[in-house]
């Protein structure tokens, strides 16, 4: 009805079909068509015609003084929105988990900041769950399934855990062939990954519960404590992938692996996206998708 009601006002304004649908890039059978369909649903005529030209009944003019300003105001807000939308000059908020962000992300928000400069990024980091509606945010990183049917949710794929060590350890002690040996040995965990699950290439699935001899809810944290000796730890292969090709850490019992962390985007249901989310979105799945250690989905 909003569209009919512009329709009306511009063809006031304008005196004419003709005139009007000139300015609204219409044809004058779908102005006039229109404006019958809002005097249907209104119940009373609103415009004069004759052959020269028109004018407003009674009710037309009511109509008119009621609506007009409210319409010029809705379409200029209608434009700015649509400007903001629609360019990459702007901010876009994102939250994501700190230990996902920093380090295996480091390089994607160089390239991302390098490709969009005009997007003005405000990032919000923390290994605590963040409502997105609470805090404003335009998109999520999340990691695991999203229940919240108010958001959209984009599946990104996954990061396989292993069981990591310092060379040191391994070379100092040999190296566990079982659980039971793994069992025995001194480890390192991350708060989130405490109870390890893990499963064996031929399907054999165990939850390894122990105490741990250091643990931290922070990745860098427990990485620097495994160097420094401290044990086994359980980390994403995305936290230890560099420190693996570097020969800094060693994979320990590499027929076993931990539980799959799988991610995703997620932003509200009935919010409009910006190019600049859809930029972050689609620039954000390259990166992983090219990343050694991240499975897309179907791989």
């Amino acid at each position: 009805m909003l569209d009919e009601l512009k329709i009306f006002i511009v063809t006031a304004e304008e005196g004419s079909l003709t005139a009007a649908a000139a300015k609204m890039n219409m044809t004058v059978a779908t102005v006039s068509r229109r404006l019958s369909s809002l005097e249907e649903h209104l119940k009373c005529r609103l415009l004069h015609r004759s052959p020269r030209g028109l004018s407003m009944t009674q009710e037309g003019q009511t109509y008119f003084n009621e609506c007009a300003e409210f319409i010029r105001s809705l379409d200029q807000r209608m434009e700015s929105l649509n400007d903001t939308l629609n360019s990459l000059a702007g901010p876009l908020r994102i939250l994501a988990p700190t230990n996902f962000a920093v380090g295996p992300l480091d390089n994607f928000w160089h390239e991302f900041i390098q490709e969009y400069p005009e997007i003005e990024l405000s990032m919000e980091l923390s290994n605590d769950f963040v409502d997105i509606k609470h805090a404003q945010a335009d998109v999520a990183i999340r990691i695991g399934q999203q229940p919240d049917s108010a958001l959209i949710q984009k599946t990104l794929g996954y990061i396989n855990t292993i069981l990591v060590a310092a060379p040191e350890e391994i070379h100092l002690q040999t190296p566990p062939k079982s659980i039971n040996e793994l069992e025995n040995r001194q480890t390192v965990a991350t708060h989130i990954l405490n109870h390890w699950e893990l499963v064996h290439r031929n399907g054999q699935q165990t939850v390894l519960k122990k105490p741990h001899r250091y643990i931290s809810n922070d990745l860098s944290m427990v990485i620097n404590i495994v160097k420094a000796g401290g044990g086994i730890t359980l980390l994403p292969l995305s936290a230890v992938y560099d420190d693996l090709q570097s020969g800094k850490l060693v994979w320990v019992m590499p027929e076993w692996q931990g539980q799959e962390r799988h991610f995703s985007l997620v932003w509200p249901y009935r919010r409009a996206v910006s190019v600049r989310a859809k930029a972050f979105i689609s620039a954000l799945t390259r990166f992983l998708h090219s990343q050694p250690w991240f499975n897309a989905p179907g791989m």
